[in-house]
């Protein structure tokens, strides 16, 4: 994704606002700004943005309605920035469709770190390896994983998880996304599972499971697959 990629800040804080679109287009990004939910969902409709960083707290309405209709007719990611920062409100926001999440105040760096790893992941092709931390390499074409140049053999069920992640490589799946994407929805409520599976992976994967660099967990909320930086 070239850095001329237009962001959307949906945001009621004046101060906020200008501090997102500064440390933005430093960087390079084109920004557009919306101060209630009803501006932004229209400039979401009618300016495309590549990406969208929309806070909770707005005047007009919700901002979880404004992910919400956002998601009915895009997948570009989205960001939540807010205060809110009870494990319910992350897995909420992230279970509509959010792509990240992110507490109020947080460092300008981390967030062009988040805008940049999300857009990256936007324009990236399954087609060929991805390169993980670890030397670790999956082909989603192939169906192959390999660290150091060794193939490590999973089965259905793990392959299925490391797909999931992978694809969503980055963003922080929540218990139960994950649950619903690799066992189906009967298996909503059995975060078991994906610790377990989880831990399996670890074992094949990290070079030391007890303090996982590729495998994130996110307390309370899900799992986070990072990525070379």
């Amino acid at each position: 994704m070239s850095t001329t990629a237009g962001i959307l800040v949906i945001d009621d804080e004046v101060q906020m606002r200008r501090l997102v679109k500064m440390t933005l287009e430093a960087e390079g990004y084109r920004v557009m700004l919306a101060e209630t939910g009803g501006e932004g969902i229209r400039s979401a409709g009618t300016d495309r943005p590549d990406l969208v960083i929309l806070d909770l707290g707005l005047p007009d309405m919700d901002g979880m309605n404004v992910l919400r209709n956002i998601r009915e007719w895009s997948s570009r990611p989205v960001i939540v920035v807010s205060v809110r920062n009870t494990e319910h409100d992350i897995v909420q926001a992230l279970d509509a469709g959010a792509d990240d999440y992110l507490t109020k105040p947080y460092r300008p760096g981390e967030l062009v770190a988040r805008v940049r790893l999300a857009l990256r992941r936007q324009t990236d092709q399954e087609e060929g390896p991805h390169l993980l931390p670890d030397g670790v390499s999956v082909d989603l074409a192939r169906r192959t994983v390999t660290r150091d140049g060794t193939e490590i053999k999973l089965t259905a069920t793990e392959w299925s998880l490391l797909a999931l992640l992978v694809k969503n490589e980055g963003r922080v799946l929540t218990h139960a996304t994950i649950l619903r994407e690799v066992w189906g929805p009967a298996f909503a409520e059995e975060t078991q599972y994906t610790r377990v599976y989880v831990a399996a992976l670890r074992k094949k994967l990290e070079s030391d499971p007890t303090r996982p660099k590729l495998i994130v967990t996110e307390s309370g909320v899900g799992y986070r697959l990072k990525g070379k930086t």
